[in-house]
């Protein structure tokens, strides 16, 4: 039986209309603001909506059932279809003249990672700001709701551990319990965004910058509205602080939160990997701030420690830049590239970490690390004892071998992808540094990286080839490589 492609193409007309009625917002908000794009983001969005609809009632008597085939080509595509239209509101009222700029900002958007090819983002009219953090939330809500629902569907990236304690899809049909969940998790995802934009609001931001904050926190995304990031806020710590809070919160299991809406308090505590997701991010803080404190290159007092103390800034930049990484939300507080060779080192080792599974952030993720290392470990003890069957055991279960076998593979792959992808920005002219910086930032959507991509400059340097292969990169690492990865083998498009 061949593809069922009416029923993708139906779904990415449904797609398009998403993205159609959040670009009305950003209208919205641009004639409110009156910054005089207010006709030109309307016409993208009537121009995404009018395809939309097409595409919808041309597939109107589509066959409604997806199975995993059609799930590897819904899921890839889908964030093409958001990113390639999402570029009409740039280019339309000619923010960003070139379409490669513009897909790139366009997919660093989607894909949360948060890298930028814009030198000055405060002279954008106000409603592309916010068109901009949409981006992020539009595709950080996308990731929960794939992680949750769809992943475990596709057997992608041993998803299952986590999603068996959710509601979710069973065969190959989708189920219809995929709506609770998705609809739950929203819920939960549009009350931390409204909660952090409050706080915002009342630590000292302005309304707009603390909803657009907001919108790239929860998404782990990483745009901001100033030029300096959050080390625009450098002299109010509580601002940093709240934003800290709220970026550990989206880099943790959205499950997790809503056990803890629910009152299941025990069931957060026994989780593994959010035990070793806080205990990292504490440690990894600590140690920081200290380097910061006692040996950074930058004096201390360029991050304003007389609000309450060179030690608290110190540990205040440091826990900020450690959640920012590890969560790939790319917020900066501070240069920390220019942080000891010791520290520029640790944070690139850093953007291999990932936030949690089922989470908005992008890497790895901690689960992944934590099977691997078990699983390593038990080689020495099957070493010893060949004829015992020893197990991987993760929250007090027992993981299938085909799990395990699936988490290694992803680890190779992720690191066989980000070696290419550095090997291919060197081609393209990139020192070594930034080569390697710019692929482990690019996979791992994380954003600002190091050398010539550093958070004091921007990706705008890459010649338009790199800025297309960073954006295959965001792409790959947001939907865990394998989803993108296996539309590239010619087995997959065998009829069958």
């Amino acid at each position: 039986m061949g593809m069922n492609t009416r029923i993708i193409v139906h779904l990415m007309g449904m797609l398009l209309l998403i993205n159609g009625g959040f670009m009305l917002l950003a209208a919205l908000v641009s004639g409110i603001y009156q910054d005089g794009v207010t006709y030109n983001i309307a016409l993208a969005a009537i121009t995404t909506l009018f395809v939309g609809t097409a595409s919808m009632y041309a597939t109107r008597g589509h066959r409604k059932e997806v199975k995993r085939r059609e799930g590897y080509v819904i899921v890839t595509l889908g964030w093409v279809v958001m990113s390639v239209s999402g570029v009409l509101p740039y280019l339309f009222t000619g923010a960003i003249e070139n379409p490669v700029d513009a897909l790139f900002e366009t997919v660093s958007g989607y894909t949360t990672t948060g890298a930028s090819i814009l030198n000055d983002i405060e002279v954008l009219p106000e409603g592309l700001l916010v068109w901009r953090s949409l981006t992020h939330w539009i595709g950080g809500m996308g990731i929960i709701v794939l992680a949750i629902a769809i992943l475990p569907l596709l057997g992608i990236g041993g998803m299952q551990l986590f999603a068996a304690e959710a509601p979710g899809p069973t065969g190959d049909k989708l189920h219809p319990r995929i709506t609770d969940t998705a609809k739950r998790l929203w819920y939960i995802y549009v009350g931390y965004t409204a909660a952090e934009t409050i706080l915002l609001k009342v630590a000292g931001m302005s309304f707009f910058d603390a909803l657009n904050h907001a919108l790239a926190t929860l998404s782990t995304g990483g745009f901001s509205t100033k030029n300096a990031s959050v080390a625009y806020w450098n002299d109010q710590p509580v601002i940093q602080y709240i934003i800290i809070l709220f970026m550990f919160l989206a880099g943790s299991n959205f499950v997790l939160s809503y056990f803890a809406f629910k009152g299941k308090v025990q069931k957060i505590l026994k989780d593994e990997e959010f035990k070793y997701y806080g205990i990292f991010i504490g440690l990894f803080a600590l140690m920081v701030g200290a380097v910061v404190l006692f040996r950074a290159d930058v004096p201390v007092s360029d991050y304003h420690p007389q609000v309450w103390g060179a030690a608290e800034s110190a540990f205040r930049h440091g826990l900020f830049q450690v959640v920012a990484v590890v969560t790939t939300t790319g917020f900066v507080s501070a240069d920390f590239t220019a942080w000891t060779p010791f520290l520029t080192i640790f944070f690139f080792g850093l953007m291999f970490a990932g936030g949690s599974a089922g989470s908005t952030a992008g890497g790895i993720k901690v689960m992944r690390h934590i099977l691997i290392i078990k699983n390593g470990l038990l080689e020495f003890k099957r070493t010893l004892h060949p004829s015992a069957i020893i197990p991987v055991r993760f929250n007090n279960k027992t993981v299938s071998e085909h799990i395990v076998y699936n988490i290694i593979a992803f680890f190779v792959l992720y690191m066989l992808l980000f070696i290419i992808g550095a090997f291919v920005l060197g081609l393209m002219g990139l020192d070594f540094v930034s080569a390697i910086g710019g692929a482990a930032s690019a996979l791992g959507n994380v954003g600002p990286a190091f050398g010539d991509l550093s958070p004091l400059n921007n990706f705008s340097s890459l010649p338009d080839l790199g800025k297309l292969w960073c954006a295959f990169l965001m792409l790959a690492g947001r939907l865990e490589l394998f989803t993108v990865l296996i539309l590239l083998t010619p087995t997959f498009w065998k009829r069958t």
